[in-house]
């Protein structure tokens, strides 16, 4: 016990260093693979083995837990008994408890009492808070209660477990959600093989209780020999939880992720699990939610969750607070708690790999891509190489799903896009956050619309066939050109959006402006070819002054053959002139 309780550094990071300790958006992109065919690990493909995690199989290969996490081996060595391993990187596993010890430091009691629930509650009901306004409905229709709603007021002495329903019941109304759930954390999910294998104890037995939540201190076991704290089992199931309920629900697909962890994160606020602890739990669910989602055996209970959620929980309007309506907090929180701001100890240029079957984690999410496009998302969205325990030879510790739900991240290859507005939801609608890279053309084919956010540098260009491209940021259509073959490009940014080459429209096509001031401009910087429709639309009850720029542009062929405006005064109209580089308002009252 001695050798587990060394004296690690007291001296406390200032807040700002401790945020940024904690990740962040990255410097630099994952390296980008030149193909997406998955790799096999020596032990298989963890979705074709993934019932192997038993406590009957030991070795790494005989269990696919096993081998996922044994990037672990290359920190820790177990011993004969809990309190006897070996660190094999000093500076990584003191970095850990000092995270812990940092963040004990500095935890306010709001937060220590999040992390008792997180804690005593289970995990299935807690990560429905993530539904947001829905939340209360949920738990309505799917009859999910819990037995501990505050913090008890003999906590400090008595230890409280959670006699409620979970995620509720199997024949409510919200039945195939709730199965769906309690499949994903089925037998198969245990994290206790992994504990036992690794040995890794809990922070307060490398530091002592003072790191606990004092109201937890009840909770904790006596016995450590079964007590291991890699990878955190209340990690792995809020992301099981969280990535079942996202699959029925993907409109609440980021909120979920983020609910989920949140839920791992407050592993290390209540000094229970340490960071190394929680990305091992992450790493872990995410396969195995894969795993589960991508056996034919669940095929029809998916589909059975994902239409209960459409007619039972999407129909209805909640009340419930949204604790994750900020979307910016959201990303900012997920994507640290990634890494945790650990430095890169292993190389850090090797290109991303998609494990076999991660594609079904955005079946729902992206539904109007096939699987291969899935995976190219999840390649080109993936966090970089280098962090530890993260580098598994499949991949599951580079997926970053938050980051994976705002579309591609760079086109590696030319992308097509067909979405039908008739089967509603995101193939209906949906926007791409993420800055897009790379030498690929972008297509829009189908009915539906897709609005893209991004500071974009793709160069391939960009070529509308059919339904709404829709342009929300300067540099939304990257640095290429756009033809425009029969759909409606929408300008929608506020200011000036460029169009990096040259802008062709067909007979069938249709350029739509939103013109909120006399800044809103289309820049195209080639040669516009102009025929088709122009609309025009004004709000924020702007006006335009006579001779006011629309359109700039190197040369002109053609016009549009006709012009609608929306939004203006009926006693105003407004024709277009064209000079030898803008088009411009003729505004009469």
């Amino acid at each position: 016990m001695k050798s587990l309780r060394k004296p690690l550094s007291v001296a406390l990071l200032s807040l700002p260093l401790l945020l940024s300790s904690l990740g962040g958006s990255y410097a630099s992109a994952a390296t980008l693979p030149t193909t997406v065919t998955p790799t096999e690990p020596s032990w298989g493909y963890f979705v074709d083995h993934y019932k192997n995690n038993s406590s009957a199989n030991k070795t790494e290969s005989s269990n696919p837990t096993l081998g996922l996490l044994s990037e672990f081996n290359k920190l820790w060595t177990p011993g004969a008994t809990w309190d006897t391993g070996t660190k094999l990187n000093t500076s990584v596993l003191d970095a850990n408890i000092q995270k812990v010890i940092d963040i004990a430091a500095r935890r306010t009691s709001s937060e220590a009492d999040a992390a008792y629930l997180d804690d005593r509650r289970n995990q299935s009901y807690s990560v429905i808070d993530g539904l947001g306004s829905l939340t209360d409905v949920y738990r309505k229709n799917a009859g999910a209660t819990t037995t501990i709603n505050d913090i008890p007021a003999d906590a400090l002495t008595k230890k409280y477990e959670d006699e409620g329903t979970n995620a509720g019941s199997t024949s409510s109304n919200l039945g195939n959600i709730v199965n769906l759930v309690n499949t994903l954390r089925g037998e198969y999910s245990t994290t206790n093989p992994a504990k036992s294998y690794f040995s890794y104890p809990r922070p307060f037995r490398w530091s002592d209780n003072s790191v606990v939540v004092p109201s937890l201190i009840p909770a904790l076991k006596a016995d450590a020999t079964s007590d291991g704290g890699f990878p955190s089992g209340h990690t792995n199931a809020a992301y099981l939880s969280s990535i079942a309920m996202a699959y029925a629900v993907p409109e609440r697909y980021q909120e979920l992720l983020t609910r989920a962890s949140e839920l791992g994160n407050n592993r290390v606020v209540a000094g229970m699990h340490s960071p190394l602890d929680v990305m091992g739990g992450r790493v872990m669910a995410t396969a195995m939610a894969a795993a589960i989602l991508s056996d034919p055996a669940n095929s029809s209970l998916k589909k059975a969750a994902y239409q209960d959620a459409r007619k039972q929980l999407l129909s209805q309007k909640g009340t419930a607070p949204d604790q994750f309506s900020n979307y910016a907090t959201n990303k900012k929180n997920y994507n640290q708690r990634l890494t945790y701001g650990f430095s890169q100890v292993n190389p850090t240029t090797t290109p991303m790999t998609v494990p076999k079957g991660a594609e079904v984690l955005l079946e729902t999410r992206l539904p109007y891509l096939d699987s291969t496009q899935r995976r190219w998302v999840l390649a080109t969205t993936g966090i970089p190489s280098g962090y530890p325990v993260l580098d598994d030879a499949e991949g599951w510790g580079r997926l970053n799903l938050f980051s994976a739900a705002d579309g591609y991240g760079a086109f590696t290859n030319n992308v097509t896009v067909d979405m039908d507005a008739s089967k509603g939801g995101f193939n209906a609608l949906d926007r791409w956050r993420n800055n897009i890279s790379g030498v690929g053309k972008l297509t829009k084919k189908g009915t539906g619309t897709l609005k893209l956010m991004g500071n974009n540098t793709y160069s391939g260009g960009t070529q509308i066939e059919q339904g709404t491209l829709e342009g929300t940021s300067e540099t939304a259509f990257g640095s290429g050109g756009i033809t425009n073959n029969g759909g409606t490009l929408l300008k929608n940014a506020s200011g000036k959006l460029i169009i990096g080459g040259n802008y062709r429209q067909s007979a069938k096509g249709t350029l739509e402006l939103n013109l909120h001031s006399k800044n809103d401009v289309l820049k195209m910087k080639g040669t516009a070819i102009l025929n088709g429709k122009l609309r025009l639309n004004f709000s924020n009850k702007y006006v335009p002054a006579n001779g006011a720029t629309i359109l700039t542009y190197g040369k002109r062929n053609g016009a549009f053959s006709s012009i609608e405006t929306v939004g203006l005064p009926s006693n105003y109209k407004v024709k277009v002139i064209y000079t030898a580089d803008s088009a411009q308002l003729k505004v009469t009252k």
